[in-house]
């Protein structure tokens, strides 16, 4: 039986995955507050639902709706939760392969703070300059 966390981790990149961000947002909380390593297009701390998900339309934009997350597992307690899995983007003939971990801080059940981490930033940085 899966941790409560892991299933609101799984489902929320399901829905990502979907498109379905009506869903990802019920997950967050409003003062929710997400951050991107690095100096792309995307990076940065954006502070707030709103904020994540225009973040989030933004990635869409710039990869002409081609990113996805490969999820390769979950690991949760009841104040945490760690997603790997392998992202892939392609944006102006360029192309996007890296191993991604998320850390997420989960309170009454949403999603309260999240840290990207990426296993070649300086990669990430080029495909999103």
């Amino acid at each position: 039986m899966a941790h409560p966390n892991e299933d609101l981790i799984r489902e929320g990149i399901a829905a990502f995955g979907r498109g379905d961000m009506d869903a990802v947002r019920k997950q967050m909380a409003d003062d929710i507050r997400w951050h991107v390593p690095g100096r792309g297009l995307i990076s940065g701390d954006y502070e707030g639902a709103e904020q994540v998900m225009q973040a989030f339309a933004r990635l869409a934009e710039v990869t002409g709706g081609t990113y996805s997350a490969e999820l390769h597992d979950v690991l949760a307690n009841d104040e945490h939760a760690v997603a790997l899995y392998t992202a892939r983007a392609e944006r102006a003939g360029k192309q996007l392969t890296d191993n991604t971990v998320l850390t997420y801080h989960i309170r009454d059940g949403k999603v309260s703070e999240v840290w990207g981490q990426s296993t070649d930033l300086y990669a990430v940085d080029e495909f999103f300059s």
